[in-house]
């Protein structure tokens, strides 16, 4: 069967399609035929080898995949499920742990599913168990037009929160605004644009995946008593520093966000995070606004846009159909 695969962790560029040997599912495995790759920020990392986890190659990328059931426990051949799991799903077949395969509901599509797991479960982990996000609240999003702030922006939207985004050109804010953000400002300049839409109270919550130079005033934007969830560094300007003399003074908060290491190793939290989405799912407030679709040969062009900050939405690789 044909996989992506990373042989030498030298970049996007190096990354090939190759036949492998098609999995051998274990005991608690779901056998699942691939139709859709969802493109994700570990990919990116995995072919550069700057990932947390460090596979030995030559080892298949594919984070977030979407398709149907082979075979596997606790689901019908033919069954449509979307999955997450470290790596290994650019392939035609991919044997995931059932604990990490999700039922994919009949109004959501194959390119749909690929764009949900990671970051929506990484958005529902951020607003809920660490942010503790209520009905009411306002939600400051960075990032917004890329893959994990749209899945914020919705699922924020899901919680009865009120959603402004943060973008950096006029086309990102469409993207944020069709995801369902309430406002949008552009990134030079947020901190006074929060102040004036919030009537000078500033945000409860910041959900921050760029970092750098914008920390700090997302900082001074919060509330009192907000909450500044730190998910990621896209801007790739080193990782801010927090003075906490402000913390104190103003009643705030900044809590790390690392869905993958608490997610993967607690069994069955994974399953209740989608039964928490599925009625947002259901609704239509979670669906996934899908980027460009690439060819299985232009993973690597997909990772390459992506680190170049030209992705709007979620990018997707189709496998087949």
């Amino acid at each position: 069967m044909r996989a992506v695969q990373v042989v030498t962790t030298t970049g996007p560029s190096d990354v090939v399609v190759r036949d492998v040997p098609e999995p051998t599912p274990g005991p608690d495995d779901v056998l699942v035929e691939v139709h859709r790759v969802g493109i994700s920020f570990p990919d990116l990392l995995l072919s550069k080898g700057e990932y947390q986890m460090k596979p030995d190659p030559p080892f298949t990328l594919g984070v977030d995949f979407a398709g149907t059931v082979v075979s596997g426990p606790g689901f019908e051949p033919g069954q449509r499920v979307a999955g997450v799991g470290g790596w290994g799903g650019a392939s035609e077949l991919v044997a995931n742990p059932a604990a990490f395969t999700f039922a994919l509901p009949d109004n959501l599509s194959y390119d749909e599913g690929a764009a949900l797991p990671m970051n929506y479960l990484t958005a529902q982990f951020a607003l809920a168990d660490r942010g503790h996000l209520q009905a009411g609240e306002t939600v400051l999003v960075h990032g917004a037009a890329g893959g994990v702030g749209t899945a914020t922006i919705q699922v924020a939207k899901g919680y009865g929160a009120r959603t402004i985004a943060v973008v950096s050109t006029d086309e990102k804010a469409a993207i944020a605004k069709q995801a369902g953000a309430d406002e949008t400002v552009l990134v030079d300049g947020f901190r006074d644009a929060v102040k004036e839409l919030t009537g000078g109270q500033g945000v409860d919550v910041v959900l921050d995946v760029v970092g750098g130079d914008l920390f700090t005033d997302s900082l001074r934007s919060l509330a009192t008593q907000g909450r500044l969830l730190v998910v990621g560094f896209a801007a790739g300007q080193g990782i801010p520093e927090v003075k906490v003399n402000r913390l104190l003074l103003n009643n705030v908060d900044v809590r790390g966000v690392g869905w993958g290491p608490y997610a993967m190793v607690r069994p069955g939290f994974m399953q209740q995070q989608w039964a928490e989405l599925l009625p947002m799912m259901e609704s239509g407030v979670v669906k996934p606004p899908v980027g460009r679709t690439y060819e299985l040969e232009e993973f690597g062009q997909a990772l390459t846009d992506m680190e170049e900050r030209r992705t709007l939405g979620k990018s997707v690789v189709k496998v087949r159909g």
